[in-house]
């Protein structure tokens, strides 16, 4: 469940800064990713937990109103459920502290609901909101099966080499590819040089999300920028997710790298304008008539 506030600007350490309005919605980037997936078209299912606390039955609500399978999202009375406190600027930009609750306690169980759900599916999304073990093993039973793995690196946190080999996808914002690569990544130049890392290592496709400045894209075969639709920004939390959720439908529909990325970049566009997280995860239509507008 995402708590959040907004204020004209970020406190400083010591600080109190008066905002002007708290929200609360339901979030996570898994869940925001499945919803994402659902408002796309495409078949969506979650595996995971929520907690014995309020926010539960909350969660799995807003998930199944989306149109996503909870099936395999069981309740664990032992912990809470994943928590993210958010503060948002008058630049619509956002800082996160994050808990994870429940999400941690994830293994076996959930590996096993993976495994059987697999022979139907055309990706597997993952996130750093469980454990690497399990991510690993996932992913492992994934490329056995010749399902598209696509790992968005998030919250940050060292990613094993062994886990970066399995990724068809990854898909880190400046932040996240920094932790990745081990210097700055701020725009077009350093995410190209991040991304000829990223595929030395043996990632498949790298796609850096960079904000207002766009996203730039790589493979073994080609590589490019595609620019940040022209959208008025209200609230830039969840913008990656949708993004995300919108490649990946993309590319399991046969689009190439650089039409998935395009059609990525009008969802996460599209997202900004609204508040909330999977609130603003845009419909199909919404996309295709922004593309329409603002033809590439």
């Amino acid at each position: 469940m995402d708590l959040v506030s907004f204020s004209t600007r970020f406190p400083k350490p010591g600080e109190t800064v008066v905002g002007s309005k708290f929200l609360t919605y339901a979030g996570g980037k898994g869940a925001n990713q499945a919803v994402a997936v659902a408002r796309m078209g495409a078949r969506s299912a979650m595996v995971g937990r929520v907690g014995g606390d309020l926010f539960g039955p909350q969660l799995l609500e807003g998930l199944t109103g989306a149109g996503v399978d909870t099936s395999g999202v069981s309740v664990d009375s032992n912990a809470s459920s994943g928590i993210a406190v958010i503060g948002v600027d008058e630049t619509a930009q956002n800082r996160i502290t994050q808990i994870l609750g429940a999400n941690a306690n994830c293994g076996g169980p959930e590996s096993a609901i993976v495994r059987s759900r697999l022979t139907n599916s055309s990706a597997l999304l993952l996130q750093l909101e469980v454990s690497i073990d399990l991510s690993l093993e996932v992913a492992l039973e994934a490329r056995s099966q010749g399902v598209m793995v696509v790992l968005d690196p998030g919250p940050v946190r060292p990613v094993p080499s062994e886990l970066l080999k399995l990724c068809d996808v990854l898909t880190p914002n400046e932040t996240e590819a920094q932790g990745l690569v081990g210097f700055p990544v701020t725009g077009p130049k350093s995410a190209s040089e991040a991304a000829t890392k990223l595929l030395q290592s043996g990632v498949g496709s790298i796609v850096v999300k960079l904000g207002a400045q766009g996203a730039y894209f790589a493979d073994q075969y080609t590589s490019g920028m595609v620019k940040q639709f022209d959208v008025t920004a209200v609230d830039s939390v969840a913008a990656g997710d949708a993004f995300n959720g919108a490649l990946a439908v993309s590319l399991a529909e046969g689009k190439n790298l650089e039409q998935a990325v395009t059609i990525a970049s009008a969802a996460g566009a599209l997202s900004v304008t609204k508040t909330g997280a999977q609130d603003s995860m845009p419909e199909r239509n919404l996309v295709e008539g922004l593309m329409q507008n603002q033809r590439r």
